[in-house]
């Protein structure tokens, strides 16, 4: 596959097919000490975001107090536990996400919007700074109506914030959560693993005054 194909979302009939088989996931968070995988308390939400390369935006959650676990996986595409390599090659239609499970009496859901709008520039499209193609395109993935109101409501505010700073319009999709495929056992926490690993990942500088 061409590198302007992995600019492009496949069909589902053209995406890759995949496998039954998970992949294997931790049974704790390397920083954390919880779970990865639900069930997860019931006062916990979740919402998964896609905003670039996976490693630096679950560093930017797990530090955050309030929430409960992290992880990294493959969503809002169309093949079936699909390979880090497969994911790259544009085949899969899936984007690079971070499922984060919170505690809204701790961290309100418009603080973690904060952190996810001002921690990547959501106007870039397929592409997150140097990491260009498919599964770096931003993606917030709500798990019931008041966070999809809350993600709307903070889009338009952020984008009038970036509209007054010069940058074009966001491209972030904004749906229901799907399912998440578990990427491999090497990506989850990578940066606490590998501190000086690459992250990719930069702001606009923008602040999204959500309230």
């Amino acid at each position: 596959m061409g590198f302007a194909a992995k600019l492009e979302m496949p069909s589902a009939e053209s995406a890759l097919p995949g496998r039954e088989d998970n992949v294997p996931v931790p049974a704790q968070h390397f920083v954390l000490g919880r779970p990865l995988q639900p069930p997860f308390p019931k006062t916990l939400e979740t919402v998964q975001f896609g905003m670039g390369c996976f490693w630096g935006a679950e560093r930017i959650f797990w530090q955050t107090n309030g929430v409960y676990t992290t992880a990294v996986g493959y969503a809002g595409g169309y093949t079936a536990n699909p390979t880090y390599e497969e994911v790259c090659s544009g085949g899969t239609g899936h984007t690079e996400v971070v499922l984060v499970a919170f505690d809204a009496h701790i961290v309100a859901f418009t603080e973690i919007l904060r952190l996810f709008w001002e921690g990547h520039d959501p106007t870039q499209g397929m592409r997150q700074g140097n990491d260009m193609g498919t599964q770096y395109r931003s993606a917030i993935y709500v798990s019931n109506d008041e966070q999809r109101q809350a993600a709307v409501h903070s889009k338009t505010s952020f984008q009038e914030a970036l509209g007054a700073a010069g940058y074009g319009l966001i491209s972030t999709e904004i749906a229901a959560q799907v399912e998440m495929f578990y990427a491999e056992h090497y990506h989850q926490q990578y940066l606490a693993k590998v501190p000086n690993g690459y992250c990719g990942l930069g702001g606009t500088g923008v602040s999204c005054g959500v309230p």
